[in-house]
């Protein structure tokens, strides 16, 4: 019987009733292998008895308290262990309760530190297409996702892109990996010079592209040029690392992979591995140190930033993920993964490219592979996959608009870091067949 929840969409879902390991129960008792960590969030799996007893410690310590009055020292223990492990520079942590919030803070400072260093002219934004940053107005109006911008554009302040660095689908023919990276990467010092650089405030990029391009990671020395173009003509770089972050890639941060360091950073996700609604805005000294000593004070703020239960749970997953070997897992079981992919799938008539770093793996789905052309938009391949995955028991990420935002399909995978080596062959067991069947209806 319908009930009264305003769901994603209208249709009816199962019930889900419990978790064990990587896997979720419905209510029928039916198991589905969580392939995609829900949205790359279930780093740990669905029953982590050490994040669950941290949160109900904290529980019974000290539940709420505002923070606007107070600080709690499990904030700032949570604070110390992402700073300790942070690319070099990165000196704060203003914690959240999801990865929209945290962007809408990094854009809401980059503007917020050019006041206060006396540069109130620089309030422009550049990011890429087909980036994904968030559902809020701010974070949606950065990401450069065309059908997600769609309905909202009229709402949506003005933000500038940039191509995205793809190399499956923006390389030419005869070109390098290294010279396609630098080519795409001089647009940004381009735009910066077309909008003139006193007025240009940040650049915002996803280090490995999630949901709206499938994993997507960026050809060597690309962030290197792209950091270099920042520093030149003073421009903040913000680097979202929500869905690709903490873990993902083999790294607690992606852009270690990288040879960079952001002046501001978004995480999110797998800080909270699903136990409780939490995400982090970082920042180097610099930035702090500028409202800090200017006006005082960010003004910025949410009812239930930094709250005590949510940081409980970041700091009980960070504990695990740095001393608990689960980064190395995360390389390891990566490239099982990898090489799963490709023995199941690298030769496929439909699948036109396996990408991706870690436990972050990218399927792009094609009409053709010769030519690359993928399948007429109306056909809703994507949706095809995960309803035949769900049937076979599987939970996989699979989304439109790979391409330009409304043609292309593409599956994500992102399974908890504890996943075993024959749940992986049951993964990609499961995925072929769903791949199968929704192509072939």
């Amino acid at each position: 019987m319908p009930g009264h929840v305003f769901g994603r969409s209208s249709g009816q879902l199962p019930t889900a009733v419990s978790g064990d390991g990587c896997y979720i129960i419905d209510a029928d008792g039916k198991r589905y292998l969580d392939a995609c960590g829900g949205a790359a969030v279930s780093c740990l799996g669905h029953s982590d008895a050490a994040v669950i007893n941290a949160i109900k410690t904290q529980l019974d310590q000290m539940a709420y308290a505002h923070t606007g009055f107070f600080t709690t020292d499990v904030a700032e223990d949570l604070a110390d262990l992402l700073v300790a492990s942070a690319p070099e520079g990165i000196d704060r942590v203003y914690q959240l309760t999801g990865g929209s919030e945290a962007v809408e803070a990094a854009i809401k400072l980059a503007r917020q530190y050019f006041l206060e260093i006396g540069q109130p002219e620089r309030h422009r934004l550049i990011a890429r297409r087909q980036s994904y940053h968030g559902n809020t107005l701010g974070a949606l109006a950065a990401g450069g996702n065309a059908w997600r911008r769609e309905k909202y554009q009229p709402l949506l302040v003005e933000t500038y892109h940039i191509a995205p660095c793809f190399e499956y689908r923006g390389k030419d023919e005869g070109e390098g990996s290294y010279e396609y990276g630098q080519r795409v990467a001089n647009e940004l010092e381009a735009e910066i010079l077309r909008l003139g650089p006193e007025t240009v405030m940040a650049f915002i990029a996803e280090p490995v592209v999630g949901a709206t391009a499938g994993a997507v990671p960026a050809v060597a020395g690309y962030f290197e040029r792209i950091r270099d173009i920042c520093d030149r003509y003073g421009v903040l770089l913000i680097l979202d690392e929500i869905m690709c972050g903490m873990g993902r890639t083999g790294h607690l941060f992606a852009c270690e992979a990288d040879c960079i360091s952001p002046d501001i950073l978004t995480i999110a996700k797998g800080l909270g591995a699903g136990y409780a609604p939490i995400a982090a805005m970082l920042c180097s000294a610099r930035i702090y140190n500028a409202v800090a000593e200017g006006s005082g004070s960010f003004q910025h703020g949410h009812t239930y930033h930094g709250h005590p239960l949510s940081a409980a749970a970041g700091r009980a997953v960070l504990q695990q993920l740095v001393g608990g070997g689960l980064l190395e897992r995360a390389k390891q079981k990566g490239a099982v993964l990898e090489n799963a992919l490709h023995a199941a799938l690298g030769q496929h008539p439909n699948v036109g490219d396996l990408r991706g770093r870690g436990l972050f793996r990218g399927i792009e789905l094609v009409k053709d592979r010769e030519t690359k052309a993928p399948f007429h938009p109306s056909l809703k391949v994507n949706a095809k996959v995960k309803t035949a995955a769900m049937s076979e028991g599987l939970m996989c990420y699979p989304a439109g608009g790979t391409v330009d935002g409304k043609s292309g399909d593409h599956i994500l995978i992102a399974p908890p870091f504890v996943i075993e080596d024959t749940q992986i062959d049951e993964l990609v067991s499961k995925l072929t067949k769903a791949i199968d069947r929704a192509i072939a209806t």
